[in-house]
C-alpha cells in the first residue's frame, strides 16, 4: 500500500484539527469580549452620564425623604443593578453604595478628605433662614452639577483630563428636606481596561471553557471517532486471528496510518489463510496418499500372498503346469509393487524438488523418434497408426531424460485406450515463445465428470474409459507426468478432441527459466 497522502494522514489531521479548533475558539471569544464590553458603553446611547445621576439622586431623594430609615446599600442593590452604566453613591455619614462595585475603577468613591458636605443652596439657605453667616456660607461642593466643580477625593482620577476616560466625574446631590445627605457619582467614560477584564474574566473564563471542551468533542468526533473505530476493527480481527480464524479481515478504509496498518495486517492475515488452506490441503492429500498407497499396495500383497501360501501347503497336491501359473503371478504382482513404489519415490523427488533437472536443447522431433521406438512393438502389433507432425527446427530448452517420461507415461495411457487399428498423433508447435505438444488418441475419451481428476494420485477413469491391451498402470504416471511438466515451468492439460478420442497438452517454455 503506497504512504498516505498528507492531507490525509492521521497526523497532519490532528494539527490542522487543533489548530482550526485554537482559531474558532480564539474567534469567538474575541467576538464575545467585544459583545459583553459592548454593554458597558450601550447605555452612553440612551442618556449621558450626568442624566443617570441626576436620576439617580432624584429616586433617592424621593425614597429617603418618604424613609429616613432607609438602607441605601440594599436599595441600590435591588433597584440598580441591573443598569449597565455603574455609578457610587457616597452618603454625608462616609456610607458607600455602588449598583457595579467591580466595574468602578479602583477607589472611586472612596472621601479620604473628611471636608463636611454643605448645605445646598436653594429656597430658605439664605438669610431668609436667619442664619447670621448666611451671607458667607459658600455652596457645598457639587450642588449645581460642575458649577463649583468637584470635591477633591472624586477629581483625583489618574489620567485626569475633562470630558476623557480619565476626566472628573458626573455628580449630582440627593438632598432630604433642603439638606444635602449625599452624592451621586458616575465615572466620565468606559470603565479602564483592568476593570473591565475583571469584570468579564469569570464570564470568558467560563465561556472559553466550554468552547474548549464542545471543540475537543468535534475534533474528537471527527478526527478520533473514525480512527477508533477502525483501530477496534483491527483488534477485533487480530484477537479472532490469533484464535485460529484465519479469513477475518480489518478495515482499511480511510488512507491513512490506521489504515496502512489495517491493509498491511490484511495482507498477513490473507497470507496466513493462504497457507493455512494450503496446509490443510496438504494434510488432506497426506491422508489419501496414506489410504491409497495402502489400498495399491494391499492388493499385490494379498495376492502374493494368497498364492505363496498356497504353494506351502504340504498337503496340497499341485501340478507343475499350476505351480508355474501361480509363480508367474506372483511375479507380476511383485513387478506392480516394485512398479508402484518406484512410481511413489519418483513422484516425491519431482514435487519436494530433491531431483535436479539437466538442461539442454532439445528436439521436438527427436523426442517423437524415441517414442516411436519405444512402442513399435506395440504399434505393429495392434494395427495403430502413429502420425508425427513437428517441425524440424523446433526446439526447446528441457531435460530430455524426464521430458521422454513425461511423454512416454502420456503415450502409454493413450495406447491402453486406443482400439485396434486406431491411431495416435504426436503433433508440436511453436506458440508465442513456448512450444505446444499435444498427444491425441482415437479412444472413447474421458467422461467430462473425470477430467478434473486425471492428474490426481491413483485416480483412475478405467471404469468409465475401458482400457484396451495391457492392464492399467498404478495411477501415478499421470501424476508424474504433472510434476515433470510444471518442474520444467510448463502446463499439462487433459480435454476430449472435438472428433472423439482424448487430447493432452504439454505448454512449455522454449528457453529454460528454471
Amino acid at each position: 500500500m503506497p504512504r498516505p497522502l498528507w492531507f490525509r494522514s492521521l497526523y497532519w489531521r490532528i494539527a490542522l484539527g487543533f489548530v482550526a479548533m485554537l482559531a474558532a475558539l480564539l474567534l469567538v471569544q474575541g467576538m464575545l469580549f467585544l459583545w459583553l464590553t459592548g454593554r458597558f458603553t450601550e447605555s452612553l446611547s440612551g442618556r449621558t452620564p450626568q442624566q443617570l445621576a441626576d436620576q439617580v439622586a432624584r429616586e433617592l431623594s424621593e425614597a429617603l425623604t418618604d424613609n429616613a430609615a432607609l438602607d441605601v446599600q440594599t436599595f441600590v442593590k435591588e433597584k440598580y443593578s441591573g443598569v449597565p452604566q455603574a455609578f457610587a453613591v457616597v452618603m454625608r455619614d462616609g456610607l458607600r453604595a455602588a449598583n457595579r462595585p467591580g466595574v468602578l475603577p479602583p477607589g472611586f468613591g472612596e472621601r479620604p478628605s473628611r471636608r463636611p458636605f454643605g448645605d445646598p443652596g436653594g429656597p430658605g439657605s439664605g438669610p431668609e433662614r436667619g442664619d447670621s453667616a448666611a451671607g458667607e456660607r459658600r455652596p457645598p461642593p457639587g450642588v449645581a452639577g460642575e458649577r463649583n466643580g468637584p470635591p477633591p477625593d472624586f477629581a483625583r482620577r489618574r489620567g485626569g483630563g475633562r470630558g476623557g476616560p480619565g476626566g472628573p466625574p458626573h455628580l449630582s446631590p440627593i438632598v432630604v428636606n433642603n439638606l444635602q445627605v449625599g452624592l451621586v457619582a458616575v465615572p466620565n467614560g468606559p470603565p479602564p481596561i483592568e476593570v473591565a477584564l475583571r469584570e468579564l474574566g469569570p464570564t470568558l473564563t467560563w465561556s472559553g471553557l466550554g468552547l474548549l471542551t464542545l471543540g475537543s468533542m468535534m475534533v474528537a468526533l471527527l478526527i478520533f471517532r473514525p480512527a477508533r473505530k477502525r483501530l477496534r476493527s483491527l483488534e477485533e480481527a487480530a484477537r479472532a486471528l490469533g484464535e485460529g480464524r484465519t479469513d477475518v479481515r480489518a478495515d482499511d478504509r480511510g488512507g491513512d496510518e490506521v489504515s496502512a496498518l489495517a491493509h498491511t495486517f490484511n495482507l498477513m492475515a490473507a497470507e496466513l489463510d493462504t497457507r493455512t488452506a494450503a496446509l490443510s490441503a496438504s494434510d488432506r492429500a497426506r491422508r489419501q496418499l496414506l489410504a491409497d498407497v495402502s489400498h495399491e499396495l494391499m492388493t499385490p500383497l494379498t495376492a502374493i500372498r494368497g498364492y505363496t501360501q498356497t504353494l506351502a501347503m504340504p498337503d496340497l497336491a499341485v501340478d507343475q503346469n499350476t505351480r508355474s501359473r501361480y509363480f508367474d503371478i506372483v511375479d507380476r504382482e511383485t513387478y506392480k509393487l516394485e512398479a508402484i513404489i518406484g512410481d511413489l519415490l519418483d513422484l516425491a523427488k519431482l514435487e519436494g524438488g530433491g531431483s535436479a533437472l539437466t538442461i539442454e536443447r532439445v528436439a521436438v522431433e527427436e523426442l517423437f523418434e524415441r517414442i516411436a521406438e519405444r512402442h513399435d512393438p506395440i504399434l505393429r502389433a495392434r494395427g495403430i497408426r502413429l502420425e508425427r507432425h513437428a517441425p524440424e527446427d523446433l526446439e526447446l530448452d528441457a531435460d530430455l531424460q524426464r521430458l521422454e517420461q513425461a511423454l512416454q507415461n502420456v503415450a502409454s495411457n493413450a495406447l491402453r485406450h486406443t482400439p485396434d487399428g486406431g491411431s495416435l498423433e504426436l503433433r508440436g508447435e511453436a506458440v508465442d515463445g513456448h512450444v505446444r505438444i499435444t498427444i491425441r488418441d482415437s479412444g472413447p475419451g474421458i467422461p467430462p465428470e473425470h477430467l478434473p481428476h486425471v492428474f490426481d494420485r491413483f485416480y483412475k477413469a478405467d471404469a468409465s474409459r475401458a482400457a484396451i491391451g495391457p492392464s492399467p498402470g498404478s495411477g501415478l504416471g499421470l501424476s508424474i507426468v504433472k510434476a515433470i511438466v510444471e518442474r520444467h515451468g510448463g502446463t499439462v492439460t487433459a480435454a476430449n478432441a472435438p472428433g472423439g478420442g482424448a487430447l493432452f497438452a504439454f505448454l512449455l517454455p522454449s528457453r529454460a527459466n528454471l
